[in-house]
């Protein structure tokens, strides 16, 4: 980055205090402090609270979510697909250009550089009496956790990254390589944990605020990218994770929009459907939405349907696993989301209605009547536009049962929080890192709840997928490892973290798995004759993907925009 990091710090902390910062809980909702002497900006507590808060600001934007993060966790598994502008991430062939890169870098080195500074104002406002010293504690370890987790999303994406750790930086700093920062997020993480709150003694007005337990996994997962399991499983036993997350009874509540912020959840970011609905986001009136579930909506109940499912995926969920139907839904399901059944089901969107009703067949069922399905057997919702879907989407982005669906140009907004991570993926991470310190009992232990959760009682003692991509039975799994591999897949697909912890596992896993998990030797992907069990597939789409991940392209490109800035910037090979 070229440009002056001093100015960069300040646009972005004195930009912050310009935009009320709209979140759902209230430690975001502020008033507008701004004034013109920097002096007076932070002589007040609840300047300093804002500051802060402005860190966790830069996570409450769409494009940085749905379009750098979630994507590369989910479009580099090829569990699903894109429809639209970026469809670039269906054949791997993301360039340096591609617009959405900057999303995640920019962003995130603004929250490192509002970390940066707020280290200094805590501290000074601490002497000056301005904060206590509980809560200058509390507000740093926010600033450090929140610094160690941008940099765990840039490594995990882009490998080796600028290591940005003093405030007034000139902007021209040099790749460190992935374990130096992965080593760093190590390091902000400790800093973190002996200063945030417990989830327990946090206050409820301070929900979603950063936690020590969070802190911890973290940690956890970056001690894995640096292949120290002995040191990730001392993270991951702490009793702040132990003692306060768990998994929730039933998967499918995990994600339902009346459950946010529950004993699972780690950490996830806040939003608040109240306020402006301009389509950046809009922070006015004090609330921000976002279009980042509705993304995977069909397109026959909203004007989206930009993200769509892999019949694979469907396919090799093991008979009686929960979490099938709760992750993707094609022709003939029926959403098992409590909140949408109890407005109805499908049914009761307004497209769904008034399409039935003008007798379009798209909306009718098999048997005759309002189709209360994500597309019908007999004619799946493939899309209304030109390129053709698969009929499969993602139930676990399809939860807010406030949204009616929309037509045409209307664009549908929520306000569900997005869960970055959670228990159930403590839990896997914490079996891998015992197989491979060879606790193998202990792993399977650990993959043993979570598994028994997804089955609402006892999971079957073979670990096996439902069907290979052609429909055949699938043969058991064995291997200890490839056990936790497919449990990351049918736990964390949809989530914000598959291809992530696939990538961590080593060279070639994430390839190899991919492979695998497309039923196909050569990775190309094979037109579906009339794949059993399931519905039929007409084969239009099926054929148009490669998944066969090219060499070097588990890595994200460091964007164009970045290097033009930054001449001491270095590209990713392959790109």
């Amino acid at each position: 980055m070229k440009l002056n990091s001093k100015n960069i710090i300040v646009a972005g902390l004195f930009g912050a205090l310009l935009l009320p910062l709209g979140c759902k809980e209230k430690f975001l909702e502020q008033t507008n402090r701004f004034s013109a002497s920097a002096n007076a900006t932070f002589n007040k507590s609840s300047d300093v609270v804002a500051l802060v808060n402005s860190i966790y600001d830069t996570y409450q934007n769409s494009d940085l979510l749905k379009k750098s993060i979630w994507y590369y966790a989910n479009f580099q598994t090829h569990d699903w697909f894109n429809y639209g502008a970026d469809i670039v991430w269906n054949n791997y062939q993301i360039p340096a250009t591609f617009g959405q890169l900057p999303s995640l870098w920019n962003n995130a080195y603004i929250g490192i550089a509002r970390a940066n500074s707020a280290f200094r104002i805590i501290e000074e406002a601490r002497v000056k009496g301005i904060v206590t010293d509980a809560l200058a504690k509390r507000l740093t370890g926010e600033a450090y956790f929140l610094r160690g987790m941008t940099y765990y999303y840039l490594a995990g994406s882009f490998g080796g990254v600028p290591l940005e750790l003093k405030e007034g930086s000139d902007g021209l700093t040099p790749r460190s390589t992935q374990d130096e920062v992965f080593a760093q997020v190590v390091a902000d993480m400790k800093q973190a944990e002996v200063m945030l709150e417990s989830k327990s003694t946090l206050s409820p007005a301070d929900l979603g605020r950063a936690t020590k337990g969070a802190a911890y996994g973290y940690e956890g997962a970056a001690h894995m990218w640096l292949k120290d399991y002995a040191a990730a499983l001392t993270a991951y036993n702490n009793p702040e994770l132990t003692n306060n997350y768990h998994l929730l009874p039933n998967f499918v509540d995990v994600h339902e929009f009346d459950r946010q912020n529950n004993d699972e959840s780690l950490f996830e970011v806040q939003f608040d459907v109240s306020g402006s609905q301009s389509w950046d986001g809009g922070w006015q009136a004090g609330g921000e939405v976002a279009w980042i579930d509705d993304f995977s909506w069909p397109e026959e109940v909203s004007n989206f349907g930009y993200d769509y499912g892999n019949p694979a995926l469907w396919l090799s969920y093991q008979p009686g696993d929960k979490r099938k139907l709760a992750t993707i839904c094609g022709p003939g399901d029926s959403s098992v989301s409590p909140g949408i059944i109890a407005k109805g089901g499908i049914k009761s969107y307004a497209p769904v209605i008034a399409g039935f009703a003008n007798g379009e067949t798209r909306y009718i069922g098999d048997n005759g009547g309002i189709i209360n399905t994500c597309g019908a057997l007999s004619h799946p919702w493939y899309g209304t536009s030109d390129q053709k879907r698969t009929g499969y989407y993602c139930a676990k982005k399809w939860r807010d049962p406030t949204l009616t669906g929309g037509a045409g140009a209307q664009v549908i907004f929520g306000s569900q929080n997005q869960i970055l991570l959670r228990y159930a993926e403590v839990l896997l991470s914490r079996a891998e890192c015992k197989i491979r310190t060879g606790d193998v009992a202990g792993g399977l232990a650990d993959i043993k709840l979570v598994r028994d959760r997804a089955w609402g009682g006892t999971a079957p003692a073979v670990m096996q997928d439902g069907a290979n991509f052609d429909g055949t039975p699938a043969a058991p799994i064995t291997d200890p490892l490839e056990m936790v591999y497919s449990e990351y897949r049918h736990e964390l697909s949809g989530d914000y973290s598959l291809f992530y912890n696939l990538r961590r596992a080593g060279p070639g896993v994430a390839a190899a798995f991919i492979k695998k998990a497309n039923g196909t030797v050569d990775g190309s992907y094979d037109p579906i004759p009339n794949p059993a069990p399931g519905p039929t597939h007409d084969g239009l789409v099926h054929g148009l993907f490669n998944t066969s991940l090219p060499a070097n392209h588990d890595l994200l490109p460091i964007p164009q925009s970045a290097i033009t800035l930054n001449p001491n910037l270095t590209q990713n090979p392959g790109y």
